[in-house]
C-alpha cells in the first residue's frame, strides 16, 4: 500500500556516506538515518583517491545503521535509489577487482592529457558534443593520463567505472550506469545518446570496455549483501543519479523557474531544462537528470572545503557558533584581500585544471577571519561568473534556492553569496536535498503521486551597496587571473 511504503536514499559523497528513509510524502522518517563519513587520499601531485573497497563497506555501514534505525517499519522500503558524486573513474579486472582506486573529480593529475587533448582536437566542438570541457575531471583526461602512468593497468582493465557503477555492481552484480552518470564523464554524445566516437578514438578505447548506459533497475542483491539486509533482497535498486541531479530535484529545482545553488563539500548552480541536444554556453557543463530532463550549469572545485582547510591551517575560532560571529563581523571587502580560492583546480567558468589559489594584499595587520572571509568571499564572486552565464536560461523572474551544508551553517555565507549574486537566495528546507532528490526519483518510479514541494526557508537579500563592492570585487579578481592562471583553454568566447 502506497501510503505504508518507504523508500530507502543512500547519498555517497566524497567525505561520506548518506542513508536515509523517506515515506511516500518524501518526508524522512525519524531515526531511519546512517552516515559514514570519510576522507580521500590527498597527494603532492595533485592525487585525490578513495578506496573502492573501503567505500562500499562504508555505504554499507550507512545502510545498517538506517535499517537499525527504521526497526520494524525496514520491511516496508519498496526500492533504493542511489546519489552518487560525478566524475569519478576507477579500472577494473574481468573479475571486477579494482586495478586502481577511485580517482575523484579532485584529481588533477591528468591536466597534462587534458591540454594535450586540447591541442589535438576541436576542444569547442567537443564541448558542443558532449557538454563537457576537455578537463582533468573527465574521462578522456583520465583516460590518456591511466594509459601513459600504467600501461600495465590499461592493458588488464576490463572496464572503467565510475564509483557508482562499482557500488551497483558489487551490491546487486550488475553493471549498468545511468544516463546522467554516463553523462558526467565527458564522453557521452548528447544527441546520439551515446559514446562520442573521435573521444573513444582519441583514447584508444573500445566502448565494450565503458559501462552499458540504461535507467533499469537492478532487482535484487547479491547473496552476501542479501544476508545482511533480508529486507532489501528482493526490491528494485535504481543506478545512481549524479549528485548534481538528484540535489536539483531534491530542493524543487526540476524546471526553468528555480535555479539551484549547493554549497557541500564543492558548490554548483544548475538548472532543470527538457532534453536538448543543443550546445551550454561557453564555460557551462550539459549533464543529464535522466533521458528526458537535461541539466545545464557550472560548478567549482571550492565549497565547504576552503573553509575545512582554513580551519585546518589558520588559527580560527573552533567554536562553530563563534566562527560565524567572527565572519559576520568583518564588513564586506573591507579587508584589503582579493583570492583566487582554486585549492583543486578550476572548473566553471575558465575550465583551468593548473590553476592554483592566490590570495593578495596581505599586511602584518590581515587576520586569519579576514582571509577566511576573503576565500568565501572569492568563492562567491566566481558563483556570480556562474550566474552570468545560467540566468538567461532560466525563466523571467526565476529563484535562486539553495542547498548544502556549508550554507545552512553559516548565514554570513548565504548573506556573501546574496550580495555577490545580486539576486535573492532562498535556503532550501530539504537539509539533505541529494537524499531527497534520490527518494523522489525511486518514488516516481514506484507510482507514487508527486508530493508537494517543501517550503521555503529563509531568504537573504541582496544589498545594493554590498553588490557593488563585490562587483568591484570580482572585477580584480578577473584581473589576478588573466595574470596568474591566463586564458582559458579552447571554450568559446
Amino acid at each position: 500500500m502506497i501510503a505504508r511504503m518507504l523508500v530507502l536514499a543512500l547519498d555517497v559523497g566524497t567525505s561520506g556516506a548518506r542513508a536515509l528513509c523517506f515515506d511516500a510524502s518524501a518526508d524522512p522518517l525519524d531515526g531511519a538515518e546512517g552516515l559514514v563519513a570519510y576522507a580521500p587520499r590527498l597527494g603532492p601531485d595533485g592525487a585525490a583517491e578513495l578506496d573502492p573497497d573501503a567505500l562500499v563497506e562504508a555505504v554499507a555501514g550507512a545502510v545498517d545503521a538506517c535499517l537499525a534505525g527504521a526497526g520494524r517499519r525496514a520491511p516496508e522500503v519498496r526500492a533504493v535509489g542511489l546519489s552518487v558524486f560525478w566524475h569519478s573513474l576507477v579500472a577494473v579486472d574481468a573479475d571486477g577487482r579494482p586495478l586502481t582506486p577511485v580517482i575523484t573529480w579532485a584529481d588533477t593529475r591528468s591536466d597534462g592529457a587534458a591540454r594535450e587533448l586540447a591541442e589535438r582536437l576541436d576542444g569547442a566542438a567537443v564541448h558542443g558534443r558532449t557538454g563537457a570541457p576537455l578537463h582533468a575531471i573527465f574521462f578522456p583526461a583520465k583516460l590518456r593520463w591511466l594509459a601513459a602512468r600504467d600501461p600495465e593497468i590499461w592493458r588488464r582493465a576490463a572496464r572503467f567505472a565510475g564509483f557508482a557503477e562499482y557500488l551497483l555492481w558489487r551490491l546487486t552484480g550488475v553493471w549498468r550506469q545511468s544516463p546522467s552518470m554516463a553523462s558526467g564523464t565527458g564522453l557521452f554524445e548528447h544527441r546520439s545518446g551515446g559514446w562520442d566516437g573521435e573521444l573513444l578514438e582519441a583514447c584508444r578505447l573500445e566502448p565494450g570496455r565503458l559501462v552499458s548506459i540504461g535507467d533499469a533497475p537492478a532487482e535484487g542483491l547479491v547473496p552476501a549483501f542479501a544476508r545482511r539486509w533480508p529486507s532489501l533482497a528482493r526490491v528494485p535498486w535504481f543506478p545512481a543519479w549524479g549528485d548534481g541531479a538528484c540535489g536539483s530535484l531534491g530542493s524543487d529545482c526540476g524546471g526553468p523557474e528555480r535555479i539551484a545553488l549547493n554549497v557541500g563539500t564543492s558548490s554548483a548552480l544548475r538548472l532543470a531544462l527538457p532534453a536538448t541536444a543543443a550546445p551550454p554556453p561557453s564555460g557551462l557543463w550539459h549533464y543529464r537528470v535522466d533521458a528526458a530532463r537535461s541539466l545545464v550549469g557550472g560548478a567549482l572545485n571550492e565549497g565547504g572545503n576552503v573553509v575545512a582547510w582554513c580551519r585546518e591551517h589558520l588559527a580560527l575560532p573552533a567554536n562553530d557558533a563563534a566562527l560565524e560571529r567572527a565572519v559576520a563581523a568583518v564588513p564586506a571587502a573591507a579587508h584589503g584581500l582579493d583570492a583566487l580560492p582554486f585549492f583543486a583546480g578550476e572548473r566553471a567558468p575558465g575550465w583551468r585544471g593548473d590553476a592554483r589559489a592566490a590570495l593578495t594584499g596581505l599586511t602584518l595587520a590581515t587576520t586569519a577571519v579576514q582571509v577566511l572571509r576573503a576565500l568565501m568571499e572569492g568563492v562567491a564572486c566566481r558563483l556570480a561568473l556562474v550566474h552570468q552565464r545560467l540566468a538567461p536560461l532560466a525563466a523571467g523572474g526565476h529563484r535562486v534556492i539553495a542547498s548544502g551544508g556549508a550554507l545552512h551553517r553559516s548565514p554570513a555565507w548565504a548573506s556573501i553569496v546574496a550580495d555577490a549574486l545580486g539576486v535573492p537566495v532562498t535556503l532550501s528546507r530539504a537539509r539533505q536535498a541529494s537524499s531527497r532528490g534520490a527518494a523522489l526519483r525511486a518514488l516516481a518510479a514506484l507510482g507514487a503521486p508527486a508530493p508537494p514541494p517543501l517550503a521555503d526557508g529563509p531568504t537573504y537579500d541582496p544589498d545594493a551597496v554590498r553588490h557593488r563592492r563585490y562587483r568591484a570585487v570580482g572585477e580584480r579578481q578577473q584581473a589576478l587571473y588573466a595574470k596568474f592562471v591566463g586564458d582559458p583553454p579552447g571554450l568559446r568566447q
